[in-house]
C-alpha cells in the first residue's frame, strides 16, 4: 500500500483519476483488512467477484458508482462523495 501511496504522490499533479484511484484502492484494503476478509469475501459480500476487488486494491481503473456502493456496505461503511472547493492561489 506504500508503494500506491508513492506512486500517487508523483501522479497527483498530472491525474487527478489516477490519484482518486490511489485513495478508493487504500482505503479499501485498510477496510477490508481490519474486517479480517479476503478479496474474495469481500466480493462475496459485494456481489461481484474477487478480480473486481483485485482490481480496486491495486488501483488499475476507476470503479462505477455501484460497486462503490455496495463495496462500502459490504465494509460496514458509507459512501461520501461531496465537491469542495479548490484553494485559491496566494
Amino acid at each position: 500500500m506504500k508503494m500506491l501511496r508513492a506512486r500517487a504522490a508523483q501522479q497527483e499533479a498530472r491525474d487527478p483519476e489516477r490519484e482518486m484511484s490511489y485513495d478508493i484502492a487504500q482505503q479499501v484494503f485498510e477496510g477490508r483488512t481490519a474486517l479480517g476478509l479476503t478479496q474474495g469475501e469481500l466480493a462475496a459480500r459485494s456481489g461481484t467477484k474477487q478480480p473486481a476487488i483485485s482490481g480496486l486494491e491495486s488501483a488499475k481503473k476507476l470503479p462505477t458508482l455501484g460497486l462503490l456502493i455496495r463495496v462500502a456496505a459490504a465494509l460496514d461503511r458509507r459512501l461520501v462523495i461531496r465537491f469542495e472547493k479548490i484553494k485559491e492561489s496566494e
